[in-house]
């Protein structure tokens, strides 16, 4: 019997969500904008997912409300995805979901870590700060390579740029970017890692 292809014939609000971001690939390009990935081709090299899926999966993000599609070039023409109010209200299931993985899914521990930046504490699944007893919003998060990181070999800009802590949101910096290229070495957990 084969699947049908939406949820139509349901009233129900979590069915909606997923016409949005139930599809595959749909909740890491989400993650990705996060992280501050914003171009096209950097989603496709982190992601390493086909060209035609990554432009459906932007196109319909953009269509629902959750991403921004920005011209940043005229000549030749690019754009670049940002998150929306929409978007970032995602952050919660986006961690628990990735949190919920490290747990039960990974084998060499958690590959990122999510600190609070204004008093540094780790995040528990539900975006809050124990130290703050507060719920943290997406801006005030920052990344963080874990031990799980160790044995990634992956040599994308994207990956290699987050191998040193990086607050959400903020378009992965493009100092990090000429570094890498330029062959310097990040710090991760002691380890050198030639860029």
């Amino acid at each position: 019997m084969a699947l049908g292809k939406n949820y139509d014939g349901q009233d129900c609000s979590l069915a909606k969500a997923l016409e949005v971001i139930g599809e595959r690939w749909t909740l890491l390009v989400v993650r990705d904008a996060m992280y501050g990935v914003r171009r096209f081709g950097d989603f496709q090299a982190h992601l390493d997912i086909p060209r035609a899926v990554l432009s459906q999966r932007l196109a319909t993000l953009v269509a629902a409300g959750v991403l921004d599609r920005r011209r940043y070039q005229d000549a030749p023409p690019r754009d670049e995805y940002v998150l929306t109010p929409m978007g970032r209200e995602l952050w919660p299931p986006v961690l628990a979901l990735t949190q919920w993985g490290e747990r039960h899914l990974a084998a060499h521990g958690p590959r990122r870590l999510y600190h609070h930046v204004t008093c540094r504490a780790r995040l528990d699944p539900q975006s809050g700060c124990p130290a703050c007893r507060r719920s943290v919003p997406l801006e005030e998060v920052e990344v963080r390579p874990g031990p799980g990181l160790r044995h990634d070999t992956r040599e994308d800009l994207v990956s290699l740029a987050l191998r040193t802590p990086h607050r959400m949101l903020a378009p992965i910096p493009d100092k990090i970017i000429r570094e890498t290229l330029e062959g310097r070495s990040h710090e991760l957990g002691g380890d050198r890692v030639r860029g």
